[in-house]
């Protein structure tokens, strides 16, 4: 817990078992460009998200009862290989727009209203990732930048200067490894050097309310 305080991430091993990860590979199938938005529509993607395995690694980290509201499936291959620059995870995934002091600005990503919420709505907010491969540098492994979800919403130049002024970390995992960390994480991955593939199920989790007149994407 101390850990992910103050770094803003942690790595926690052997979440599920060899066995669970080809499963999920089996069901989750094959991903058409870098990766699959809106999962928690499917079955099973939610009842893991709603399960006590994963709650009990969440909730002691969040003020209340948090609720899963976002999940996406990555794979990066041979034949979707990319990078990602430093950046904070600052958007909510919404059912509508509707303007709302504090919230903005908005952008559409696959046809689904995106907002960034006021900072403290972030921080009430959890990832974890569950890794379904072995990931290292060859394969992308998400570098982090520890201690910067400390420092709230940051510009493009004090990211720049953070970057320049302190040592990022490699969040090497193994297979059934979960990585915890929080949105305002600075964070990036490079692109794979290697034919093995780094297939990820990002579950991002909400410990908040939000306004009248705002859903969540996933809301029933």
């Amino acid at each position: 817990m101390n850990h992910l305080r103050q770094q803003g991430y942690a790595i926690i091993p052997g979440v599920i078992n060899a066995e669970e990860c080809h499963a999920w590979i089996t069901a989750l199938g094959p991903v058409s460009g870098a990766g699959r938005r809106d999962l928690l529509r499917n079955a099973d993607v939610a009842s893991i998200a709603r399960s006590p395995r994963l709650l009990e690694l969440i909730c002691p980290h969040l003020p209340i009862e948090p609720v899963p509201v976002r999940a996406i499936y990555f794979d990066k291959s041979p034949e979707a290989n990319w990078l990602v620059p430093w950046h904070q995870d600052l958007t909510l995934a919404l059912r509508n727009r509707k303007e709302v002091p504090g919230f903005g600005p908005w952008s559409v990503k696959d046809g689904v209203p995106h907002v960034q919420p006021p900072v403290e709505c972030l921080e009430k907010m959890l990832t974890i990732r569950l890794h379904f491969d072995d990931t290292d540098e060859s394969n992308g492994a998400l570098r982090v930048l520890p201690g910067s979800h400390r420092l709230g919403r940051l510009s493009a130049s004090h990211i720049q200067e953070l970057r320049a002024e302190k040592s990022d970390c490699l969040c090497t995992a193994a297979k059934g490894d979960a990585l915890l960390m929080r949105p305002l994480l600075l964070h990036a991955s490079g692109r794979s050097t290697t034919p093995r593939h780094r297939r990820i199920l990002h579950i991002e989790y909400a410990a908040f309310t939000l306004p009248p007149g705002l859903q969540w994407h996933t809301a029933d």
